[in-house]
């Protein structure tokens, strides 16, 4: 069984990492041990923080141990990619891809012989979500029937969201004038829009006037943020999506979980301000990407 993607996991199999998520972050000693003398290895093109974190300390906590493998200081940019997986396989009991293209985590997966887990890529980003999903648990006490307005940029997280609605009984209302063509996948959005749990609108206010959460993410890459090169294309997402900033004035008299993945552009796609604000759940969201990738972790290993 690997974690490709949310469409492939059925509403028990992502309940269950929830529920026990949220029981790893209560009882601290659960499943010491659980990993002893397993090991983790974390394939990373691109840069991380609570991927990265997650997946060494989890193990750790687990009893086992993980290795982190930069794509550009080891062999996978230079050799066949199926055939360093295939070795990889030999040494580590799990593998934590986080890749560029959506088309590599899938070559990843189909060489493996142990479990792989997307630890994000152009399309999805499972692993955050799963943290999204046991941090609205953990706030609202359910996930069935949960209103989520996510506004900004539609894209992996993005369609990671969809995914865990039409799983869960979630509802998602996307507010997106800039669509990554690389995090397009018109079959999920057409089996979610036929389940009643997956909407667009224009209209941000009356959105988040109806919702129980509101989530954005960056509309700008880290990586690009500060790129000269990339500099037209920032001013044209910045006048673009600036009507879709999470801002005071947006959220005025209403009580809705601010979310977001992080890291963050304060005063771009989020004010500042909403960052400490008390309905922001920003900080319970990167920490429970350590319990609930453990606790994939473990839905793995059975």
């Amino acid at each position: 069984m690997h974690l490709i993607t949310l469409k492939d996991w059925s509403g028990d199999d992502i309940r269950g990492v929830v529920e026990e998520g949220i029981a790893l972050k209560r009882e601290p000693a659960r499943g010491r041990g659980a990993l002893a003398h397993q090991a983790l290895a974390l394939l990373f093109q691109k840069t991380s923080t609570r991927t990265r974190c997650a997946g060494e300390i989890g193990m750790a906590q687990l009893g086992g141990q993980a290795v982190y493998l930069d794509w550009r200081s080891s062999n996978f940019g230079l050799a066949d990619l199926g055939d360093e997986i295939r070795v990889l396989s030999t040494y580590v009991n799990f593998i934590v891809a986080r890749l560029l293209h959506h088309e590599d985590i899938k070559r990843v997966a189909a060489a493996a012989t142990v479990p792989v887990m997307n630890g994000c890529c152009d399309r999805y980003h499972p692993l955050q979500v799963l943290a999204d999903l046991q941090t609205i648990q953990e706030k609202l006490g359910r996930l069935e029937g949960v209103k989520l307005t996510y506004a900004g940029v539609h894209n992996n997280v993005c369609n990671s969201l969809i995914a865990a609605g039409l799983k869960v009984g979630m509802e998602i209302t996307v507010v997106a004038p800039e669509v990554n063509e690389a995090a397009v996948d018109e079959e999920l959005l057409t089996r979610a829009r036929s389940a009643g749990t997956f909407t667009t609108s224009d209209d941000l206010r009356g959105s988040v006037e109806t919702c129980d959460a509101v989530y954005t993410d960056t509309w700008i890459d880290m990586e690009y943020f500060d790129n000269p090169d990339f500099k037209d294309e920032k001013e044209r997402r910045l006048a673009l999506l600036r009507p879709c900033q999470l801002n005071r004035a947006l959220l005025e008299g209403l009580d809705p979980l601010i979310m977001h993945c992080l890291p963050a552009h304060r005063g771009y796609e989020i004010e500042g301000e909403l960052i400490d604000d008390p309905r922001s759940v920003l900080f319970d969201q990167a920490e429970n990407r350590l319990h609930s990738q453990k606790a994939a972790l473990l839905k793995l290993a059975q």
